[in-house]
């Protein structure tokens, strides 16, 4: 059984969109607390763990935090197995440090087990909500072990992981080869003498983003035409991003698709963004982890692309 996650965009109500507004407060405000609590402990000389905290904090959120049981459990229960995975990480060099989260800045987010989700058709039952609306049904036949309920701009997703035979993803085993450059031209050229241009969605958008830029600053901040400038701002950066998002996912399902192992160049993309005159080019050609790490895709290629992480 292979492990993958399915990303479908929600359609909720005004209820709805509430709860999921709650359950995302919740997970922040949990996440912050274990973060203060960790930062307090190690201060201290302790040896704090996310097990540790979660103790603590449910001991005392019946009495002091009531509110935290209008959404579910895992809300509140997830972030400190989070903060302590990103702790490990940190440590080991593989990540920033944990910060707090801002409710203006982060991205809304909360954890859902696989336990309390149930799918039928085109909708998703939510815990202490009931039946949500999906734009499509999950594609994938297996178990799905959790969810994720996250916002971009305005609209609202539910990203399944779930458990499906390799099969299943329609993968061709064949032995055929190919190699690929990397370049700002041409966002990849083949050892097979095809190259393809890079959609630079960025560089389409630019003129708007100014002028929408230029009207949200313009606006009193708070008042109602600033949320819907900035409303509006979110929505093409989602849209730009989306484009490179549609155009990886083909190029990366063709190559795995048709070719057993596949060599790519190694690139410090990391270093040639901070040169000012070809940063804007470099990002909007070649986003940062262009490649998925999904396991299935993995063992079928040969990265030798390592400036994705």
């Amino acid at each position: 059984m292979l492990p993958i996650a399915h990303k479908i965009r929600l359609s909720p109500n005004n209820k709805q969109e509430t709860y999921f507004k709650k359950g995302c407060g919740t997970a922040r405000f949990a996440w912050n607390w274990a973060l203060e609590a960790w930062n307090e402990s190690y201060k201290a000389g302790e040896r704090p763990s996310g097990l540790q905290l979660k103790k603590q904090f449910n001991a005392i959120k019946k009495q002091e935090f009531p509110w935290v049981y209008q959404v579910t459990k895992y809300a509140c229960q997830q972030p400190f197995l989070q903060l302590q995975q990103a702790w490990k990480r940190f440590f080991k060099g593989l990540g920033s440090k944990p910060k707090f989260k801002s409710k203006h800045k982060s991205q809304d987010s909360f954890y859902i087990g696989g336990d309390q989700i149930k799918v039928n058709g085109n909708k998703v039952k939510i815990p202490n909500l009931g039946w949500v609306k999906m734009t499509e049904t999950i594609r994938f036949d297996g178990k799905i072990n959790s969810a994720t309920i996250s916002r971009t701009a305005d609209a609202w997703y539910i990203s399944f992981q779930i458990e499906t035979a390799d099969a299943l993803l329609n993968v061709r085993e064949n032995q055929t080869h190919i190699g690929i450059d990397l370049g700002l031209t041409n966002f990849a050229t083949f050892s097979n003498g095809v190259a393809i241009a890079p959609p630079k969605p960025l560089h389409e958008y630019l003129r708007r983003l100014a002028r929408l830029n230029r009207q949200l600053v313009r606006k009193q901040k708070g008042s109602n035409n600033f949320k819907k400038a900035k409303k509006r701002l979110a929505r093409l950066h989602a849209r730009i991003a989306n484009i490179r998002r549609d155009f990886l996912h083909k190029i990366t399902t063709a190559l795995t698709t048709n070719f057993s192992h596949i060599a790519v160049e190694s690139l410090n993309v990391s270093g040639m963004i901070k040169n000012k005159r070809l940063a804007k080019s470099i990002v909007s050609a070649k986003p940062r982890g262009w490649f998925f790490s999904n396991a299935a895709i993995q063992s079928r290629m040969v990265w030798l692309y390592d400036s994705c992480c």
